[in-house]
């Protein structure tokens, strides 16, 4: 075998590691590998009732509010802002759907369940806008802007529920969050068929590449006739609108509304699941591939610490220093380290060659 032919192999690897989704999904996988050795039927999924069944379709499940979160906030860190609000819109979202719901005479007709959507999406959409006019036509930084929101949203949503956990019986409305269609979650359709929506608007028109514009060079986006401002805000509203569906789905799955704990630190999952799919807190280039696969790899993790039957005083302490280690493995910076020690020690190991004049000198 020559020396090309061997080589090669590795060559080829190389050259799958430098795409970008290559590190985040090595690390999911390896995560759901990983759960074999406590859980031997951790791949299986079976068909029970009509419905799917499995650990990986309960994964897809619970993480679909975390998906859609995410989602929203990968595009508003594309243009170089942040939203730290959309746990507070996922409080609040939820709060005003089933208060609606608790207080209408009929609360598994279809109308009260579609208005109840409706309103908590229109709640978004004002809360998304306030955000974005904020950023984007006042020039408040865009963590300060939403930050304010994020306090004063989480203190709205218990004000709508009056300090306590609003609880609904509605069929249609579990449907949402906890319901099946077509043999699946409906949670999983839909953060997909929203998921699917996005690539579309950004990867098949100009939208990604205006975004991403923005986010790079604000200032040459402006010079070159892009209407910054207008896309800022526009990505705000999408992420409080995400942020919604995600309330929807949560207060759903439970029949009920807390608005104290709905969507709690969400926001960081949020980010952090951006951060792990490859996406520059800088903004610039955005990756929804890599975010949907972040946020996955949250889920996972969360699941796996469940599983492994980690104290719960602990949990938050073992994913930090799991996340430490899945940022530096995807880190090419310091990947480029590891192999520059490890080619120097291979060249501090390897005996020197010794010359006749040393070898003359020597005797």
């Amino acid at each position: 075998m020559s020396a090309a032919t061997a080589t090669s192999p590795v060559k080829a690897v190389k050259a799958v590691a430098r795409f970008r989704l290559f590190w985040p999904a090595a690390v999911l996988a390896v995560l759901l590998v990983a759960n074999l050795g406590f859980t031997p039927g951790f791949f299986a999924v079976h068909l029970q009732g009509g419905h799917l069944y499995g650990s990986l379709i309960d994964i897809l499940h619970f993480g679909a509010p975390l998906i859609l979160v995410s989602l929203g906030m990968t595009l508003v860190i594309a243009t170089g802002g942040i939203d730290l609000s959309v746990g507070s819109t996922v409080a609040i979202s939820g709060a005003l759907a089933c208060l609606h719901i608790s207080r209408s005479a009929d609360p598994g007709s279809l109308g009260t369940v579609l208005t109840a959507v409706g309103i908590a999406l229109g709640s978004a959409l004002a809360l998304g806008l306030v955000n974005g006019v904020l950023v984007a036509k006042v020039g408040v930084q865009p963590i300060i802007a939403t930050l304010i929101l994020m306090v004063a949203g989480r203190g709205v949503a218990q004000l709508i529920t009056d300090g306590q956990i609003i609880t609904v019986t509605s069929g249609p409305y579990q449907l949402i969050g906890g319901g099946y269609w077509l043999t699946m979650p409906f949670a999983i359709l839909l953060s997909a068929l929203v998921v699917l929506a996005a690539v579309l608007l950004t990867r098949s028109t100009a939208l990604g590449l205006l975004l991403e514009s923005v986010g790079g060079n604000p200032v040459a986006s402006r010079l070159v006739g892009i209407r910054a401002m207008r896309l800022v805000a526009l990505v705000y509203v999408f992420s409080a609108l995400c942020a919604a569906l995600a309330g929807l789905m949560v207060s759903s799955n439970v029949s009920a509304a807390d608005g104290n704990n709905a969507g709690l630190w969400i926001e960081l999952d949020a980010i952090l699941a951006v951060v792990l799919g490859g996406t520059s807190l800088n903004g610039g280039r955005f990756s929804i591939g890599g975010t949907v696969l972040g946020a996955l790899i949250i889920q996972t993790l969360s699941t796996t610490v469940y599983t492994i039957g980690i104290p719960p005083e602990t949990t938050l302490v073992f994913k930090a220093f799991v996340v430490i280690a899945v940022c530096l493995i995807q880190s090419p910076a310091f990947r480029a380290k590891l192999a520059g020690r490890g080619a120097r020690a291979r060249r501090t190991a390897r005996p020197h060659a010794v010359s006749p004049i040393d070898r003359e000198v020597g005797e």
